[in-house]
């Protein structure tokens, strides 16, 4: 959606993110000494019933949260299931690559000066060794096809012909060792090919099957689990009656997936608070994640589940519009809970604030470069609060989009970004930071970044 040469890059001292070293402490600590608190700044009162904090510190405080309890131990993992995890142990060639001279061309295998004589026999790739050839003899070759010992060079197809007596003669000049791949040209047994660190993309796959691996150690999947919370809350058919249809059940999953995110569970809890704690302390997901009731109304749970767990409280509403009453908590040792609000672009404020930093440095993936573009069209802003506004980027403009209340889905189901805007607001022409929706630049269900 966006050119690379589009975006500035804010400066490095203002990132608020782990960087990848910070994020691979999670799999490379195994002490037994016990990790620090997470500070958690105290917030600023708008009034008793809203504790909120920044937006920035909020989204610090999630990444930081999930770096100062995990413990997580590398896993094997099959090369079809490897992509987007991370490496947690060198990618070691096991072997020479080529592990034997080939044929970069399809031609003719020839020894000595020409013109030679041709066998018979021609060589295929994926046959033995063939016999050695003598000096002014030649062989038909294919791509890949091993390379006869005391062969001089390869003679492309294109480039030789064939007398009346069936004598092979070149049409151009021939140099010592042309298109042959020699053994060892790209790595030997031994050599580090990746580093720990390196994200899985599909050229990662390659290099590992091309290099002998089945497997690769990489940081698992964080689990995640969702609990969709309200009895208003339909699974099909249209509105009716003051009942409304469920946006977040189908969309959390999938959206948590495009995170890195293994989705192990979606229960739908309705307004019941024994059911939200017995799924809350049942749950042995990395990260608990719930829709609604973190408010304050007669029929939201949240906080008084998470109190009567002895839940730490790490965030506590922030300063965003939409989203500001959504939370973070940690609710085991290796565990911790986003509360989103009910709203769906709320709950997608929420779910990039608090989820995205929390699985990104669980799954010890770099955090994204920030980056800016001007404003096609100015942004109207919260007083005191940041706001998330949907935008589609086009050339080197962000564009608002319209639909960009908390209710509303329309907006950013058209959004490849959503625009940080400052309180206050951004004037058109105005550099803003852009958050990149996860399928924008990597495809549905699959993180890179």
């Amino acid at each position: 959606m966006t050119a690379p040469g589009t975006r500035a890059a804010a400066p490095a001292e203002d990132s608020d993110d782990l960087d990848v070293e910070e994020a691979l402490a999670l799999v490379r600590e195994a002490k037994d000494d016990q990790p620090g608190q997470v500070p958690v700044p105290q917030p600023e009162a708008h009034g008793e019933e809203h504790r909120a904090i920044p937006w920035r510190q909020a989204r610090e405080i999630a990444a930081r949260a999930a770096r100062a309890r995990a413990r997580r131990a590398p896993v094997t993992v099959p090369l079809g299931n490897a992509l987007g995890l991370v490496l947690a142990a060198s990618l070691d060639a096991l072997t020479d690559l080529p592990s034997f001279d080939t044929s970069a061309m399809d031609g003719w295998a020839v020894a000595g000066p020409g013109p030679w004589d041709v066998r018979d026999e021609g060589v295929l790739a994926g046959h033995a060794q063939p016999e050695p050839l003598t000096d002014g003899e030649a062989v038909r070759i294919a791509t890949g096809a091993r390379i006869p010992a005391d062969t001089t060079a390869v003679l492309r197809s294109e480039h030789g012909r064939t007398d009346a007596q069936g004598r092979l003669h070149a049409t151009r000049e021939l140099a010592h060792g042309q298109d042959i791949r020699p053994r060892a040209q790209e790595c030997r047994g031994g050599d580090q090919l990746l580093p720990i660190g390196t994200v899985v993309t599909p050229a990662v796959l390659g290099l590992a099957a091309a290099a002998g691996y089945d497997t690769v150690t990489a940081v698992p999947r964080p689990r995640a689990e969702v609990l969709v919370l309200g009895d208003e809350l339909l699974t099909e058919g249209l509105p009716h009656d003051g009942l409304i249809r469920d946006a977040l059940g189908p969309m959390l999953p999938p959206w948590l997936r495009a995170l890195g995110a293994e989705v192990v569970a979606v229960r739908r809890i309705g307004d019941d608070a024994e059911a939200l704690h017995q799924a809350v302390t049942g749950s042995e997901a990395d990260l608990v994640v719930t829709t609604g009731g973190t408010a304050g109304g007669p029929v939201d749970h949240v906080h008084p589940v998470l109190e009567r767990i002895g839940a730490e409280l790490l965030v506590d509403g922030v300063k965003v519009r939409p989203g500001h009453p959504m939370l973070l908590a940690r609710t085991k040792d290796t565990q911790h809970l986003v509360g989103l609000p009910g709203n769906p672009l709320a709950a997608v404020s929420g779910l990039l604030t608090l989820a995205e930093p929390l699985l990104r440095t669980l799954a010890a993936h770099p955090a994204p470069e920030r980056y800016t573009l001007p404003l096609k069209e100015a942004i109207q802003g919260h007083p005191h609060d940041t706001r998330l506004v949907p935008v589609v980027l086009r050339g080197d403009r962000a564009v608002p989009l319209h639909y960009n209340g908390p209710a509303m889905l329309r907006g950013i189901a058209a959004a490849d970004a959503l625009a940080v805007v400052p309180p206050g607001g951004a004037g058109q022409g105005e550099e803003t930071e852009l958050l990149d929706l996860p399928w924008a630049a990597a495809g549905i269900e699959v993180c890179f970044t």
